[in-house]
């Protein structure tokens, strides 16, 4: 029976943990990655999948840096199995204002929400192709289609993410390839929204947040949609959520 197998890059305490645990439950060998310097809290969420039954491994990886990111994919499609499933979940989500802006901090912020991207799809693309099947899903934000205020880097690289799920999802296509874009309207849970939100486990308490496991059950079904109705771009958001766009 072939080996399925799902990457996971950027594989935080949040939403890609939530992900990796769903892939992990449906069977799938799953890989996270995340940068070298988190290598211990990447070697605990392995762990956790591993205690529950699940196939995990651990491959730290900076998503920013081209000669890594094909290394990684050629040891897991090497070492592993057949990358069935890649899911790109880097954040990046800052807070600066116009003036405070340098051009440092939109440089990294672009490398790490947007460039990372690209590089994501372009090497899920080269080993896809030729198997004529797979999903590359995209975690965008509500900065993917609208700016706010201190958000100029942050939405500028979620916009360019987009920019690229929907080229990809055009090319792809046609190849046997589903590409999808999931927009994340609201907080999710994890340590960023429960040190952010004063209110955070009364929210949690009335499923105000976007909890990690629904996000990867959701995920999940993308990858299993049939191709006859193949979604390219949806957005979620808890029940009580304001719409940040129209």
């Amino acid at each position: 029976m072939e080996t399925k197998v799902c990457l996971v890059v950027g594989a935080g305490e949040g939403a890609g943990s939530g992900i990796a645990r769903a892939f992990a439950k449906a069977g799938f060998d799953v890989c996270l990655s995340r940068r070298p310097r988190n290598i211990a809290r990447l070697e605990e969420q392995v762990a956790a999948i591993r205690a529950t039954g699940g196939k995990a491994h651990a491959f730290p990886c900076d998503a920013r840096e081209e000669d890594d990111m094909t290394e990684m994919f050629r040891r897991i499609e090497a070492e592993i199995g057949p990358i069935e499933v890649v899911v790109f979940n880097i954040g990046a989500n800052v807070r600066f204002s116009a003036v405070e802006t340098t051009a440092r901090v939109f440089r990294k912020v672009w490398e790490m929400a947007c460039f990372a991207g690209f590089l994501t799809g372009r090497e899920a693309a080269k080993v896809m192709i030729p198997r004529g099947r797979g999903t590359i899903i995209f975690t965008g934000a509500t900065a993917s289609v609208r700016g706010s205020p201190m958000r100029m880097a942050f939405a500028s690289a979620k916009h360019g993410l987009r920019a690229i799920s929907r080229s990809l999802a055009r090319e792809l296509g046609p190849r046997g390839i589903h590409v999808a874009h999931v927009i994340i309207d609201g907080g999710i849970e994890g340590v960023f929204a429960s040190q952010n939100r004063p209110d955070y486990a009364e929210r949690l308490a009335r499923d105000a947040v976007l909890r990690t496991d629904d996000i990867g059950r959701f995920y999940l079904e993308l990858h299993n949609q049939p191709r006859s109705t193949w979604i390219y771009e949806t957005d979620l958001r808890p029940w009580e959520e304001k719409w940040e766009w129209s």
